[in-house]
Formats: structure tokens, C-alpha cells, sequence
């Protein structure tokens, strides 16, 4: 009998090397992230294989699933023990290598293979793994899937009536490549910094833009799982900077990076400026409804107001429903209610047809960004920018905050503005319109003004964003409103970035 996971072991004795580690905190909301070896071992990795192909046989889908790892020096001996696991569990395997995660879901329609488990830490720093996973393509697990899963996996609730198997499918980024680029080339001439921050879609994103016309630049797509120059995180203020200062120096039209999976795409205009990836998904949001009147579109709870007020969208009769953050709950939302696409600030993005599947994929968001530019050959990316109705914004703000804790915090934030609102307090000056506390709590202000609290899905943290379409005093206003209730918790630590 497979022996039952232990919530903590010492590295380097007799027990680490022969029990499975999983720590609890790692089942997220809709994937899995460990620290390696600190928080999960491989015989850990091997239980959550386990773990999930019994789930996917309680299902009742067929035990057929595609694997694939991310650059990292220890994704395949990750990935490797998770394979293990599944073919215990009875599950075939089929194994696409190093790959994006996206990649990985085009595999699921491609090689008509119903599950999935993406071997990645995503933009997480180095020494974090873990998986994302799905068995009803093109969604990923929610919390309910998740929730199972980690009852089976720490219970060791397995059933292993053994019988899996393995295949390698050889050259699978060519058919993923094949797949991106069918398609007319572009009219317009761009030239186009490609960044990768030396993470995996560095051996696919070039490729992609110069098949469809594209002069690229390639910027640290050499793979380096030491990640030398900055995380490939698309909120990365060193990215964006890294980005900027290439597209000054070599008079790109625009500059694109991707995440450590390739699931996210960041964009820099061609004067050099950051456009966080909610004001880009207006901007796609505007291009896609003019080209298809009524456009439904789903936008997650840190993104910009203006999908909701921007003249231009409500002209050509767009509709936005602003959700939960996070890849598993957008990509669901879209495809429940048939939006053509979601944007999330982030920068996932998910196209339905006749864009994509329903997935989020960075490479197709590039390409979007590229047929929009194409669209208007008489506009920069910073003329359409522009045209947008002008918003003070902040980055995507990570306070620290213990996993275990960080959701108690949020409770307790949600009840201070709903107490507020009631009471008609004011908020940094102003009484409350709205709340959404569809995912903690946005509160917005009479002017337009404001703010967010979540707990992050993905790290011992919360995510605090905030805007004003009034003045960027008014966005800072806002910004020590929040801060001032989240100091009332000493459980709340210091900001990765602030404004």
C-alpha cells in the first residue's frame, strides 16, 4: 500500500527518501504549486498522479491523458514522477515534452485526448512546481475538482488497478506551430521585440511571429532555467523595463513578452510605455466588436473599468462581464456564457472561435495584438492607446500574507466596506457606489474611483489593484484607503512593488 503523504518531512534522512511529502497549502483554487523539496518530493509528485487519475476514473472520463513539462531544471523529473503516478492509476499516458502550457491544450483537441496535467511553476520564481489540470477540455479544475483531488491525495484514497501506459509524441511543437500560423501573413510590416526572460516560450515565440511576417528581435529567448536576467513574469516591473529599453533601442512597432509558460503575453507600445493587459484587452475588446456587433467579453475583477464605460465598446453594442480572477475561472466563465473572449490583468487571455478553443494562450494574444496593428496601418500601438479614454492605474501589488492566513484577512476586508457602505462611511472621501465580492472585495467610488483586495490563488499573498478614471491623486487616494485597512492586519507584510 502506497504510504499516506506527510504535511512535512526533513530533506536528506531515511523518511524524506521513503514517504511522500505534500504540504496542503499547495492544492490552490484551480491548479497545484509547491516549493520543491520543501513543500513536495517526488514521491509526493508521484501521489498526486495517483491522486489524479483516480479522480479522473471517479469521473467516469476516459483515463487518457497529455503531459508536458516547462523549462526548469527539474520540470522532467518532476513531470517523470507525476507520469508514474497516472500509470499506476491506469492512465495512458501521452507525453508531449518540453512544452508551453498552452501547447499542452492544443494537444488535448489535437491528439483527441480528453485530460490534461501541465508540468509548471508558470511565473513563479525558480525552486516552485506544480500542475495545471483539466479533464474537460478546453477548461482546467476548479475549486470542486480541486478540493477532491486533495482529499484523495492526502487521504491516499488511491485506486491503482494498474494497466497504464506511456507514449512519447515526437515533434509536437511543429503541429502546435503549424496549427498558430495556417493563416494569411500580415499586410503591414512590424517589427517586434519578442521577450521571453529565458523561460521556455523562448523556443517557440520567435518562430510564430516571423511565420506570420513579422521582423523579430529576439530578446533573452536563449533557455536558461537559471532565469539570469529576470523572471519571465509578464507584471515583472524589470520585464516591462527590459522591454521598453529594446523597443527604444531598435524602433519596434511593439514588444510582446511571454511568462514561463507562455500562457501570458505583456505589452510595451512602440514609444517605449507599459500597457497593462486589461487596457490591451480593451483595445482587442474594440477591434473584435467592431468586426462582430454585440460582442460578449469577460474581464476579471482587478481589470480596468473601462471595459464597462468605454464609449467605443458600448457604440458597437459590446457587453463585459466582470468575474473571478484566475485562468480556471475565466476560461470557464467564457465558455458558459459564449463570450468570444476574456482578458484577464495578468495578461491571460482566452479567445473563443473564430480566434482560438477557449483556452489561454499568449501566443495567440500576440497574434491578436499583431492583426489589430495590421488592421490600422495608420496607427502605432500608442495611437490606440491613446485613444482610449485616459485612467491612472496601478501594477498588480502583492502584499505578503501566509497561505493559511490570507483568506481570514480577505473575509474581514470584505466586511469592512460592507459595514462602510451601509453605514454611508466614506472611503477616501467618497461614499461607496458598488461592491463586487464576487472574488474579495471591489469597492468603487461615486467618480469612478476604485480599489481591490484578493487573496492570490498562486502565493502566500494578497493582490491589491487600484484605478481612477479622475487623476492619478485620486488612484493614490484610493490606494492608502485600502492600505489603511490592510495595516489593521499585522498578518499582512510588505508589498513586492508599490505605487
Amino acid at each position: 500500500m502506497f504510504p499516506k503523504p506527510k504535511p512535512s518531512l526533513t530533506p536528506n534522512t531515511y523518511a524524506y527518501e521513503s514517504e511522500p511529502l505534500v504540504k496542503p497549502t499547495g492544492f490552490r483554487e484551480y491548479d497545484a504549486r509547491w516549493l520543491l523539496g520543501k513543500e513536495i518530493n517526488l514521491m509526493g509528485m508521484q501521489a498526486l498522479g495517483m491522486g489524479l487519475g483516480t479522480l479522473i476514473r471517479e469521473m467516469r472520463i476516459k483515463p487518457d491523458i497529455v503531459t508536458a513539462h516547462d523549462f526548469r531544471g527539474y520540470s522532467a523529473s518532476v513531470k517523470m514522477a507525476l507520469v508514474s503516478g497516472l500509470m499506476a492509476a491506469g492512465c495512458k499516458v501521452h507525453d508531449i515534452g518540453l512544452a508551453l502550457t498552452p501547447m499542452a491544450y492544443f494537444a488535448q483537441f489535437d491528439l483527441d485526448v480528453p485530460c490534461v496535467a501541465m508540468v509548471t511553476a508558470s511565473h513563479n520564481d525558480n525552486g516552485w512546481t506544480g500542475v495545471k489540470m483539466g479533464a474537460n477540455r478546453p477548461l482546467t479544475f476548479g475549486p470542486d475538482e480541486m478540493s477532491r483531488l486533495k482529499d484523495i491525495v492526502l487521504q491516499a484514497r488511491f485506486d491503482l488497478p494498474g494497466g497504464g501506459a506511456y507514449t512519447f509524441v515526437g515533434d509536437f511543437p511543429a503541429r502546435y506551430i503549424a496549427d498558430l500560423t495556417k493563416r494569411p501573413k500580415l499586410k503591414r510590416w512590424l517589427k517586434v521585440v519578442a521577450a521571453c526572460g529565458n523561460g521556455t516560450a523562448g523556443a517557440f515565440a520567435p518562430r510564430v511571429l516571423e511565420a506570420v511576417g513579422c521582423e523579430v528581435v529576439p530578446l533573452d529567448c536563449e533557455l536558461d532555467h537559471t532565469f539570469p536576467n529576470y523572471n519571465p513574469n509578464t507584471e515583472d516591473m524589470k520585464m516591462l523595463h527590459a522591454m521598453r529599453d529594446a523597443v527604444l533601442k531598435h524602433r519596434a512597432d511593439v514588444a510582446l513578452g511571454f511568462d514561463g509558460d507562455g500562457d501570458r503575453c505583456g505589452v510595451v507600445d512602440n514609444s517605449g510605455e507599459e500597457i497593462f493587459a486589461d487596457k490591451v484587452g480593451v483595445m482587442l475588446a474594440r477591434d473584435i466588436s467592431a468586426q462582430h456587433k454585440g460582442a460578449i467579453f469577460v474581464a476579471d475583477v482587478k481589470s480596468t473599468g473601462l471595459f464597462a464605460t468605454d464609449p467605443v465598446l458600448r457604440e458597437q453594442g459590446a457587453r463585459t462581464d466582470y468575474w473571478k480572477t484566475g485562468h480556471s475561472y475565466i476560461k470557464r466563465r467564457v465558455n458558459e456564457i459564449g463570450a468570444i473572449a476574456g482578458f484577464e490583468k495578468s495578461g491571460h487571455f482566452f479567445f473563443n472561435k473564430p480566434y482560438g478553443r477557449g483556452y489561454d494562450d499568449g501566443l495567440i494574444f500576440a497574434l491578436a495584438v499583431c492583426d489589430m496593428l495590421d488592421r490600422n496601418p495608420d496607427k502605432s500601438m500608442a495611437d490606440l492607446k491613446n485613444a482610449l479614454p485616459k485612467t491612472w492605474s496601478s501594477p498588480t501589488m502583492a502584499p505578503h500574507c501566509d497561505d493559511e492566513k490570507k483568506y481570514g484577512v480577505v473575509d474581514s476586508v470584505v466586511k469592512h466596506f460592507e459595514a462602510a457602505q451601509k453605514k454611508k462611511d466614506n472611503v477616501a472621501g467618497q461614499p461607496i457606489r458598488d461592491l463586487v465580492t464576487v472574488n474579495g472585495v471591489r469597492v468603487t467610488l461615486e467618480d469612478g474611483t476604485w480599489g481591490l483586495v484578493r487573496a492570490s490563488s498562486n502565493k502566500p499573498e494578497l493582490v491589491v489593484v487600484v484605478e481612477s478614471p479622475v487623476s492619478e491623486a485620486r488612484m493614490r487616494d484610493m490606494f492608502k484607503a485600502i492600505d489603511a485597512v490592510l495595516r489593521t492586519h499585522k498578518e499582512v507584510g510588505e508589498y513586492n512593488q508599490t505605487i
